[in-house]
């Protein structure tokens, strides 16, 4: 284990992780639009991505529709995505071992906890996220037209209380839980995996390395995740329809099918690769320039 990294402070590393979240947020926050618009209203308006797409944009501009709800995006990464892979990779170094002797076993739970305290802290910012870009959506007459993300919560508390801030926590925190624990886990067993079988092809944390990695491994979360991320949006979009998770899902596959679970997968993935791989590409090269080793 380098010097470097044993040296590195878990607020560092959570910084560094924040601003590769933040990046990637800037690129693919339109398909998290695309993503929350389709599993809300499924495919009932929309014939594919490519309709929603257009329609937003026609219907709504560039900025106001695709880029609904970014203030809150960034304020996720800074709570969520920092907490995810900074305290995944303050726990990795924790273990005084080298990644490739870290078993898998040990970095689920790993991926676990820091995907459910990231979860927790940031389920504000998500319950934002999900209500802005949403917004339009909505009957005219329900519309809350947020101006920005503080905005949103502020409104959320002055209706609800403080506590409506965590409106949806149960399963935004399962399903970030699942997430960090099979993205995290896959991505670094994957890019060992890689620079094991061809060491002359995928250097060690090179580019070609992490990106492959990131791919595989968005394809495990994806696969992992979505009925949790559909059921989820369901519940933070309408909390008054449901009495939980369970309810949520059995009303779901009630009345459209148990292929509802599978309702936004594409654009989940297409949003969720790109995310995966800008963000864990920045973080990795961050810290390597400035811890001397990469962060998974």
């Amino acid at each position: 284990m380098s010097q470097e990294k044993t040296k590195a402070s878990l607020p560092l590393r959570m910084a560094i992780s924040a601003v590769g979240g933040c990046a990637a947020a800037t690129f693919c926050h339109p398909l998290d639009t695309l993503k929350v618009h389709m599993q809300v209203r499924g495919n009932v308006q929309y014939k594919s991505l490519t309709d929603a797409a257009v329609t937003i944009v026609r219907n709504e501009g560039l900025f106001t529709g695709l880029y609904a709800g970014v203030s809150a995006a960034y304020l996720r990464q800074w709570t969520y995505g920092a907490c995810r892979v900074g305290i995944f990779s303050h726990l990795m170094a924790m273990t005084g071992k080298d990644k490739a002797s870290v078993t898998i076993v040990e970095k689920l739970g790993m991926g676990l906890f820091s995907g459910g305290i990231g979860a927790f802290l940031g389920t504000p910012a998500e319950l934002a996220l999900v209500r802005m870009t949403a917004d339009s959506k909505l009957p005219p007459a329900e519309r809350q037209h947020y101006r920005h993300v503080f905005d949103c919560l502020g409104r959320a508390i002055k209706t609800g209380g403080v506590g409506s801030m965590w409106t949806g926590a149960g399963p935004t925190v399962a399903r970030s839980m699942l997430l960090s624990a099979s993205m995290l886990a896959s991505y670094s067993e994957f890019k060992a995996l890689l620079h094991r079988t061809q060491p002359s092809v995928f250097t060690q944390d090179g580019l070609l390395t992490m990106f492959c990695g990131t791919m595989m491994g968005s394809l495990v979360a994806n696969t992992v995740v979505n009925p949790v991320d559909v059921i989820k949006s369901r519940i933070q979009m309408r909390p008054g329809d449901y009495d939980g998770m369970i309810d949520c899902f059995r009303k779901s596959i009630r009345s459209d099918g148990v292929t509802v679970l599978a309702r936004g997968f594409v654009p989940a993935f297409v949003k969720l690769a790109p995310y995966t791989c800008i963000s864990l590409i920045v973080t990795e090269k961050i810290s390597l320039a400035v811890m001397g080793s990469a962060a998974v």
